[in-house]
């Protein structure tokens, strides 16, 4: 005979269920192994001296009517929540006395109406639901810990009373609009009474009384075979697992007769039946459909568009770091201008400041981590349509300052960088500059009391908004390179003229066009490419002339 594998994980499993747990359907199988039994017999009239007479050893019949081989094995089907007696409980409830509650009258009832019909065809497998005492009990004793004398702290207690949270007890707390979700000076009562979260739970025990031939009924001999926990959420809890393809369970009884026992459980919930699967598909996609029109309701059909002719832009940003700055305690200043024909809503706020952040070593750098976040709208309406209108992009301007413990203020450096023209994310990365004086006087007035050169205008950092000529000069004016800033932007345009075919769409598509390609010329790489074709020009130019023209060195003979 093979020797029985047996499976030594008892712990709990987790499962989530669509389907209502009223379905649910556990096998549970129960066999005896061994047993300590000693064989009975009484000496009948012996043919020989040392003959013993084999119907001796005959197991005598019981009272109830079944022989004790039947109590070494039974197995049971057990539905969800579905009760059924012990013989303790059976002894118990035929009592008319020992019935106080109106659960025990009913259980008495039930009872009864057995004993009428034969009597239970369930002799050691038996359940405890979630309205018995069991329940409330061994919830209540559990022990968290594997010691001996072990002492419940408050939070142990309190979640031995998770599980009695029924809809008396979630009433009017769960219904009421709360006028203040946080609460920011909390009484000690107030952390006590709202420190574990309250979810519904229903719980069965599946249980077995393993107790000796003829003394079945004793609380002594009562053992949990599997455990089941259900809340409000289609999550069931089992412990232990279901027996599937691993070996069954053992139970050790202890005592003067030592008996083994084992026992599966098993899954056997019936499958939906393909009609009641089409009738459950249905069921939902009438409910999704519903709470989509709910959903529809609560937002409204109107979708705001942008006036003909328009371009709305959103930008979703954040000042993501600042590096390679001199000193410590950085923040920034930031703020957005439009150029002409841009417009932004009256309660648009167009610039911001960060807090104050420590700088942390990264390599040779060190860097602040700010991860403020901003965001901004603007419109844009071109009433020039000709070819030769030049159409500016919103411009992010930024200044680095730093702010020590003895409250001295230091400019650290000024930036600034076109938005993109492409909607998406996009990671920007700043360079910085500050202006310097020359000689050592200012850089110790720098380090001693801080201050140095500002900029009265920001603008200044890249074109200034009060300049109306041709060339802007900046000689004699002296900075030095300092660190970065780095932005994650996030842009979403809208505009007509992404959806229209009409003459209104070609329109502004041109406009479109014109606005990338100002924010294409803007940057270094394309100006350098400008450059070298103009190079290639210029190379291209003097092949082309005489050579009497051109001087030995390349450059044209005047």
């Amino acid at each position: 005979m093979a020797e029985t594998v047996w499976s030594t994980d008892t712990g709990e499993a987790v499962y989530r269920s669509r389907d209502p747990v009223r379905n649910l359907r556990l096998r549970v199988h129960l066999q005896r192994i061994t047993s300590s039994n000693f064989l009975h017999y009484q000496p009948a009239t012996q043919t020989g001296k040392d003959l013993i007479d084999l119907a001796t050893f005959r197991p005598h019949p019981t009272t109830s009517g079944h022989r004790p081989d039947e109590d070494k094995e039974e197995e049971v089907v057990i539905g969800w929540q579905e009760k059924l007696f012990s013989q303790f409980e059976v002894d118990l409830y035929q009592n008319e006395a020992a019935c106080q509650s109106p659960l025990d009258h009913q259980y008495r009832q039930e009872i009864l109406k057995l004993e009428d019909s034969g009597g239970r065809k369930n002799r050691r497998i038996f359940t405890y639901t979630d309205s018995d005492r069991y329940t409330n009990l061994e919830e209540h004793c559990q022990k968290m810990t594997t010691e001996v004398s072990e002492v419940p702290s408050f939070l142990v207690e309190r979640m031995a009373n998770v599980r009695r949270r029924r809809q008396d007890r979630r009433g009017l707390e769960g219904s009421i609009l709360k006028s203040r979700i946080v609460t920011w000076e909390p009484s000690e009562e107030f952390v006590r009474n709202n420190h574990v979260i309250n979810t519904p739970l229903q719980t069965m025990y599946i249980m077995a009384d393993l107790g000796p031939y003829g003394k079945l009924g004793y609380k002594k001999y009562e053992q949990v075979l599997c455990t089941l926990k259900v809340d409000s959420n289609g999550v069931i809890t089992v412990k232990p697992d279901f027996t599937g393809l691993k070996g069954p369970y053992r139970i050790e009884m202890e005592g003067e007769k030592q008996e083994l026992w084992k026992y599966t459980i098993d899954n056997v919930s019936s499958l939906a039946q393909p009609e009641e699967e089409e009738r459950e598909q249905r069921v939902f996609k009438d409910l999704y459909g519903r709470h989509k029109e709910y959903l529809s309701s609560l937002v409204g059909t109107d979708f705001e568009m942008t006036v003909p002719g328009a371009l709305r832009l959103f930008v979703n940003g954040e000042v993501v770091s600042a590096q390679g700055y001199e000193y410590d305690n950085l923040y920034v200043h930031f703020f957005v201008e439009l150029p002409a024909n841009w417009s932004s809503p009256e309660f648009q706020q167009l610039s911001g400041i960060t807090q104050t952040c420590a700088t942390k070593s990264l390599g040779m750098d060190t860097v602040a981590y700010f991860s403020y976040p901003f965001t901004f709208e603007a419109s844009f309406l071109h009433e020039d349509e000709s070819a030769e209108a030049l159409v500016e992009w919103p411009v992010l301007y930024c200044e680095v300052l730093s702010l020590d413990f003895w409250k001295r203020y230091r400019v650290e450096g000024y930036g600034a960088v076109v938005l993109p023209a492409a909607p998406g994310s996009h990671t920007l990365t700043v360079s910085t500059w500050r202006p310097v004086e020359l000689g050592t006087r200012a850089e110790l007035r720098r380090f001693f009391i801080g201050g140095s050169l500002e900029l009265e205008d920001l603008s200044y950092a890249r074109i200034p908004g009060t300049f109306k000529g041709e060339r802007l000069s900046r000689f004699g004016f002296r900075t030095k390179t300092t660190g970065s800033v780095t932005f994650r932007l996030h842009c979403l345009q809208q505009s007509r003229a992404f959806m229209e075919s009409s003459s209104l769409r070609k329109r502004m598509r041109s406009v479109l066009d014109r606005l990338e390609g100002y924010s294409q010329q803007s940057s270094i790489h394309n100006v350098l490419e400008a450059f070298h074709r103009a190079r290639r020009r210029m190379q291209e130019a003097r092949e082309s002339l005489p050579q009497d023209l051109v001087s030995p060195s390349g450059t044209m003979v005047s």
